[in-house]
């Protein structure tokens, strides 16, 4: 590759429904049932501040790769922006854009004072080195050391990324304000600042939401199966923490493929034979493989998808059999599929509740670090499941009051928040 050359990857494939017109149509239905008008609903759709950088890296073959970097800060109405940054071959701004937004409703949702961001980087982190990685991370820091900041902006691992990029992206903002500046970053390494609790928070709180909605529904954890797609960070502890409860796990899946069983899989084996054989599934012998379409569809009474976007689309919703459905993805369910699943009854608890126990320990670190105090991990967890119900419980009665999904009723409780917020702060 010739020196200075923007590295872009193809742009996702054209049949991926748009996340961003996603969250737009959702966002609609709820402005409409709250009466939004038309000023708060134009300042509420539109970002901020979006930030596209081209970086230089010097790759370890002596040459030069220019990679393209985004920040978008959706929402600051509440408090300081926070969002994850994601390192994928498949980033592009609208993704961004929507993630940003999706962030602005969680951090709303759960009632923690922050607005929504999200970073990304086009690049595909399993074919560089870690001296690559840390080079392209301090770039990339650098090129927004006006953006990021602890009272500002507050960047947080996403997909590719992880508390080693989080350590080099403080030290390199340190340096450039001239003193360490812990509260800049979340999901930090303990050492570093970071919050105990923080690795399972994701998980636990998908966990703590299935358990409130499978109560409203009248079934007994114990009697329940399910199935979770990625048995990545949020998949692993969510199928961990659900198994403890009881319930029967019959299906998990990762990059290397689905896996089946009957009877249950025991995720404590599933998760000694992951860290056993480079963090993958394959070759586990507690059950068998089945096709990763399939699994989505499988007779199972729970289903969480928590992999990656637009999974559930209008092509399987007809299809699935789950009751019940917890995302503990971003954008697992395109809109497209939001009516058919209505349709046949099944509950969801959309990804902006369903996943938020990961943003509200990354705020509970944040505030730890504002302290100079280390909380003990009984603090944390008790706190975070506390605001977890709390959110579901306001949720779930606002879809009795408008007698909506629970996806409407989340974006109504988040949009009517910000919404309140901004009339009291006021515009130009």
């Amino acid at each position: 590759m010739a020196a200075h050359t923007v590295y872009k990857e193809p742009a996702p494939l054209v049949d991926r429904e748009n996340p961003l017109e996603s969250m737009m149509s959702r966002f609609n239905i709820a402005a409409e049932i709250l009466g939004l008008d038309e000023e708060t609903y134009n300042v509420l759709k539109t970002p901020d501040k979006q930030v596209i950088v081209h970086i230089p890296v010097t790759m370890d073959n002596g040459k030069v790769r220019v990679f393209e970097g985004y920040r978008v800060i959706h929402n600051t109405i509440l408090g300081p922006s926070k969002g994850g940054i994601r390192y994928d071959k498949n980033v592009y701004l609208d993704e961004v854009k929507a993630l940003a937004a999706w962030m602005t409703w969680k951090c709303a949702v759960v009632d923690i004072p922050y607005g929504g961001a999200k970073g990304g980087i086009i690049c595909d982190p399993t074919t560089m080195s870690a001296g690559e990685i840390e080079r392209m991370t301090r770039a990339y820091t650098l090129a927004l050391k006006d953006v990021f900041g602890p009272d500002r902006d507050i960047p947080a691992p996403d997909m590719g990324t992880g508390p080693r990029e989080m350590a080099w992206l403080m030290d390199e903002f340190s340096k450039t304000v001239g003193m360490t500046s812990s509260a800049v970053v979340t999901g930090k390494p303990l050492v570093m600042g970071g919050s105990l609790g923080r690795t399972e928070a994701t998980g636990r709180g998908v966990m703590v939401a299935t358990l409130a909605a499978l109560e409203k529904l009248g079934l007994k954890p114990t009697e329940v199966s399910a199935a979770v797609q990625g048995f990545g960070n949020v998949g692993t502890w969510a199928s961990k923490l659900l198994f403890d409860k009881g319930l029967k796990i019959k299906a998990i899946s990762d990059i290397s493929g689905a896996y089946w069983n009957a009877d249950g899989i025991n995720i404590d084996e599933a998760i000694a034979h992951k860290n056993a054989h480079g963090g993958r599934l394959e070759g586990f012998a507690g059950a068998v493989p089945m096709d990763p379409d399939e699994l989505l569809v499988s007779p199972v009474d729970v289903l969480v998808p928590a992999a990656v976007e637009d999974v559930i689309t209008e092509h399987n919703a007809g299809r699935i059999q789950a009751k019940l459905i917890v995302e503990g993805a971003n954008g697992p369910t395109s809109a497209s599929a939001d009516p058919i699943i209505y349709e046949k009854g099944i509950s969801v608890v959309p990804d902006i509740l369903a996943n938020s126990g990961g943003v509200t320990v990354s705020y509970f670190e944040w505030v730890q670090n504002k302290q100079g105090f280390k909380w003990t991990e009984e603090m944390v967890t008790e706190r975070a499941d506390r605001i977890m119900s709390d959110a579901f419980e306001k949720v779930y009665q606002t879809s009795l009051k408008y007698n909506v999904s629970l996806r409407i009723a989340a974006y109504v409780v988040a949009i009517d928040k910000v919404a309140q917020t901004y009339k009291f702060r006021g515009g130009y």
